[in-house]
C-alpha cells in the first residue's frame, strides 16, 4: 500500500519534495505547507535571487534542509537539471509540478514561438519531469506527483486560447498515468483549481478586475485541500464545492451555455509562473 506522506495527520518530517514554480502563489504555498510538515525542499524556479531568499527564509523559519534549482523548464538544458535531481539521493518523495504559463495573445494573433513555449512548459514539462520521478519512485515503490493542472482543461472557456487545451492534456495525461502507477504504491494526481489569487493572471497581463470575489480561492487553502486529496488517492482534486460544481457544468452543459459563459480577458503580452 502507499504511504500517507502528505496528509495532515501525518506529516512526513525529512522527506524530500521538489517544487517548480516554486517562488509564487501556489508554488510558493506548497513549499510553505511542506516546509511546516518537516519535508526538505528542492525549490526551482527562473528567479535565482528570489529562489535564494525563499530558500532561507523557509530555513530559518522552520529548520529544514533547502537546495534550489535556477531553471527555464521551456528548455531541454531547464529540464535536465531538474531530472537530474529527480534521479539523485536523498530521493524525492514528492513532486509538484506548478510552473506554467498563459499566454493572452489570442491564438489568431499569437506566433508560432510563443505558443511552442507554452506547449513545452505546460506539457513537455510536465511529461518529462513526471517520467523521470516515477521511475526512481515505482523502484521504490513510494511517492507521489501533483501536476497543477486547472479547472478551464475541462472546457474551452477562453475563446482562442491554448492554454484550457494544455490544462486538458495535464489532466487526463495525470489521470492515465497515477492509474498506471498505482500497483507499485505511487500516486499521481492533477490539482485543479480555479481562480486563485497568485501572481499568474498580473504577470502574464491578464485584467481580472471583472472577476466576482465570490469566485476566488485562496493558495493555502488550494494546497491544503489537494494534500487531503493526494492522502485519500484521488486521481483528480478540484478544490471548493463551487469549483466542483463549475466543472459539472463544463463536463455536462450544452456547448451553446458555455460559449456563452466563456470569455476572452486577455490583453497584449504572457508571462509565467516559476
Amino acid at each position: 500500500m502507499t504511504p500517507e506522506p502528505v496528509t495532515p495527520e501525518q506529516p512526513a518530517a525529512g522527506r524530500w519534495a521538489l517544487i517548480t514554480g516554486a517562488t509564487a502563489g501556489i508554488g510558493a504555498a506548497f513549499a510553505g505547507r511542506l516546509a511546516a510538515d518537516g519535508w526538505h525542499l528542492v525549490l526551482v524556479a527562473r528567479d535565482g535571487d528570489r529562489l535564494a531568499a525563499q530558500a532561507a527564509e523557509l530555513t530559518g523559519r522552520h529548520g529544514v534542509e533547502t537546495e534550489t534549482i535556477t531553471a527555464d523548464l521551456s528548455t531541454d538544458d531547464g529540464c535536465e537539471q531538474v531530472e537530474r535531481r529527480l534521479a539523485d539521493s536523498p530521493p524525492v518523495e514528492l513532486l509538484v509540478n506548478n510552473a506554467g504559463i498563459s499566454l493572452n495573445t489570442p491564438f489568431l494573433r499569437s506566433s508560432a514561438q510563443d505558443e511552442a513555449r507554452l506547449l513545452r512548459l505546460n506539457v513537455h514539462a510536465v511529461m518529462r519531469l513526471t517520467l523521470a520521478a516515477l521511475r526512481t519512485m515505482t523502484e521504490r515503490r513510494a511517492g507521489a506527483v501533483i501536476n497543477v493542472s486547472s479547472v478551464a482543461g475541462f472546457g474551452a472557456v477562453m475563446p482562442g486560447s491554448t492554454y484550457p487545451a494544455s490544462k486538458a492534456w495535464v489532466t487526463n495525461f495525470s489521470e492515465s498515468v497515477g492509474q498506471s502507477a498505482r500497483p507499485y504504491g505511487v500516486r499521481v494526481m492533477a490539482l485543479c483549481p480555479g481562480y486563485t489569487r497568485t501572481e499568474f493572471h498580473q504577470r502574464a497581463g491578464i485584467d481580472m478586475s471583472k472577476t466576482p470575489e465570490w469566485m476566488w480561492l485562496g493558495a493555502p487553502a488550494v494546497v491544503d485541500e489537494a494534500l487531503r486529496d493526494l492522502g485519500k488517492g484521488k486521481l483528480v482534486s478540484v478544490p471548493s464545492w463551487k469549483y466542483k460544481l463549475a466543472v459539472a457544468g463544463l463536463r455536462h452543459a450544452p456547448r451553446r451555455l458555455i460559449d456563452l459563459v466563456g470569455r476572452d480577458t486577455r490583453g497584449r503580452i504572457g508571462r509565467d509562473r516559476g
